[in-house]
């Protein structure tokens, strides 16, 4: 089971913005800020619920698109995602919907953020 994941970021304040924005529809935000003398080196951010972060963003040279996918608790809530994150400047990689070849009750939707990183939510309940 993973515990967190860290994205490597080229814009470490739009990035920030970007997923403040296009997570909260998922009831994800900003846990954590730490500053690049507390780091040694780079700003980060914890994004996640409640007291746990398990996406962090620092700055430094993106070196691959990946993928990350958020659990989203309904089909609204996948929707709202999209929107917040072409409404943020993501750009479509697929818009919400449907996606049986993955298992059937598979609803979600996936965007590129800032830098390239495909980002999805999906809901694995019936509509």
């Amino acid at each position: 089971m993973i515990d967190h994941i860290g994205l490597a970021v080229s814009n470490f304040e739009k990035s920030g913005a970007f997923y403040n924005h296009v997570l909260a529809p998922l009831g994800i935000t900003m846990l954590v800020s730490i500053s690049a003398e507390q780091t040694g080196s780079h700003p980060a951010a914890g994004f996640g619920e409640g007291s746990k972060p398990y996406l962090w963003i620092s700055t430094g040279k993106p070196v691959a698109r990946t993928h990350v996918a958020f659990v989203a608790k309904t089909h609204a809530a996948v929707d709202e995602f999209y929107k917040a994150a072409l409404a943020a400047g993501g750009t479509d990689n697929g818009p919400p919907g449907p996606r049986a070849h993955y298992s059937p009750d598979y609803y979600g939707a996936f965007v590129l953020d800032p830098d390239g990183h495909n980002i999805e939510a999906v809901c694995r309940t019936p509509g």
